[in-house]
């Protein structure tokens, strides 16, 4: 009787969950719908894609857990697959690919090596694989952000950076101005998360470790720790890219 009782809660869990995500996705739907935005499959197959990844992410971390080695696969298909998707969305520039891999590399590198390094958090596999996981994502996303808006600044001022190169200005130089301004927008959802954390929000990772047990105090240290793991990174992310991607041959095209 005990067994089927839980059997039935698990059931009935599961049953909610999938009413519930249902519900989401149904009123992001006519939020989308009612404004007149287009996204309805993209927010169906993102949703949809989310359950299968986060399904397959579950079952393959059992066996990383009991088998650490395995981790190294892990972060590889992690870093594969944000700088994928960073890359896919920078198709203005000509070499886009590598020059994300290398940005995406060294903004995980030093913010992950420091964490880890020091140590700041435990040094084992479950934190590795959890803080790298969150360093990577953000590192894809500040590659993306900046990226298209040093796309979108140089068709906007176009005439501007021509007058800059008539004037005997670098490519470099006659750009630097609109990188900067990429990646100042670029970081600012970042600086707000971390201006805010506690007062406006309470970010899941802080709410993550508490629910799996840890104290309040544990949980405001690996919470500040990814923070600012974050902000460092996409900060070395944000400043490659301009970079590599700022001094440009040919202006992107309308």
């Amino acid at each position: 009787m005990t067994l089927d009782i839980h059997s039935w809660s698990v059931s009935a869990a599961d049953v909610r969950l999938v009413a519930g995500t249902l519900l989401l996705i149904g009123v992001a739907l006519a939020a989308c719908w009612v404004a007149g935005v287009a996204h309805g499959r993209a927010i169906v197959v993102a949703s949809v894609r989310a359950a299968v990844q986060l399904a397959v992410v579950a079952a393959a971390l059992r066996g990383v857990f009991a088998a650490p080695a395995a981790v190294v696969a892990v972060l590889a298909v992690m870093f594969g697959v944000a700088t994928w998707t960073a890359a896919r969305r920078l198709s203005a520039f000509s070499g886009a690919y590598r020059a994300v891999v290398v940005c995406c590399g060294a903004g995980a590198v030093v913010a992950i090596g420091v964490v880890i390094g020091l140590p700041m958090l435990h040094r084992d596999v479950r934190t590795l694989v959890a803080v790298s996981g969150i360093v990577i994502g953000g590192c894809m996303t500040a590659t993306t952000l900046t990226g298209r808006r040093l796309a979108d600044g140089m068709r906007q001022r176009r005439a501007e950076i021509e007058g800059w190169l008539a004037l005997g200005a670098t490519p470099r130089e006659a750009v630097r101005d609109v990188g900067r301004s990429a990646m100042h927008d670029a970081l600012i959802p970042a600086l707000d998360q971390t201006r805010t954390v506690g007062l406006v929000t309470l970010p899941g990772t802080f709410v993550g470790a508490l629910i799996g047990g840890a104290g309040a105090a544990g949980a405001a240290r690996f919470q500040l720790t990814v923070l600012v793991a974050l902000l460092c990174a996409q900060s070395v992310t944000a400043a490659s890219l301009i970079w590599l991607l700022g001094a440009p041959t040919v202006l992107p095209q309308e």
